[in-house]
């Protein structure tokens, strides 16, 4: 199974190009780049680079693997839209999964650990795993603190290590492996996909406005 995972929940532009067989996963091609500023402009290119870096057409991909967040909104729709394009023009699934655990699955560890990324603002997004790599609390975004747990992945552990209490583990971002990793049962039962619903967390800053006083002379 041909594979595209798009990931723009963090300052790391990704997109990939893996195939799965069984639980295995093999990356043909992949192009990152660091810019949280840039998930619009580069997200499609990057596609488009990595798919012919891999030697496939866009025609050829199975199905796509996209990073739901939890990231801030601007960045994060970005790669979320590009993944529903795609999948509309080319008649394919896009099947979401949430970025964190894209990051566990590839932590080399055989303990319990967090995924911590930057959420701005002074916060983190974390979410806590045991041994196996399987999520046992969280997504959450609050102010870094102590979590109680002394190792942890992701770009928000290297940014707050010393307030998380942490010894800081690789990856710090989504890897195309562990984003086809994480949906590879769903993709080999070839089940119907759950919607792209992205993982904000936060309240969005724009309210609706209250209703007009009443005027009265």
């Amino acid at each position: 199974m041909l594979v595209l995972a798009l990931d723009t929940s963090t300052p790391a532009v990704t997109a990939g190009v893996a195939t799965l067989a069984g639980a295995d996963v093999t990356v043909l091609a992949e192009r990152v780049t660091l810019d949280a500023r840039a998930h619009g402009e580069l997200i499609t290119p990057h596609a488009l680079e990595a798919l012919a870096e891999a030697g496939v057409t866009p025609r050829e991909i199975d199905a796509i693997v996209c990073g739901v967040g939890p990231g801030p909104f601007t960045g994060l729709r970005a790669g979320m839209a590009t993944a529903a394009a795609l999948s509309h023009g080319l008649g394919v699934n896009a099947y979401p999964v949430c970025s964190l655990d894209a990051i566990a699955v590839g932590a080399d560890v055989d303990e319990p650990f967090l995924v911590v990324t930057d959420a701005r603002r002074r916060e983190v997004y974390w979410a806590a795993y045991d041994a196996l790599k399987s999520r046992i609390d969280g997504p959450h975004v609050q102010a870094p603190a102590d979590f109680g747990t002394p190792v942890a992945a992701g770009d928000g552990a290297r940014l707050y290590a010393e307030r998380l209490a942490v010894r800081v583990i690789e990856p710090y971002y989504p890897p195309t492996a562990g984003l086809v990793a994480v949906a590879a049962s769903h993709l080999l039962a070839k089940e119907a996909p759950g919607p792209l619903t992205p993982l904000y967390l936060r309240r969005p800053d724009a309210v609706e406005p209250s209703a007009r006083k009443r005027v009265t002379t």
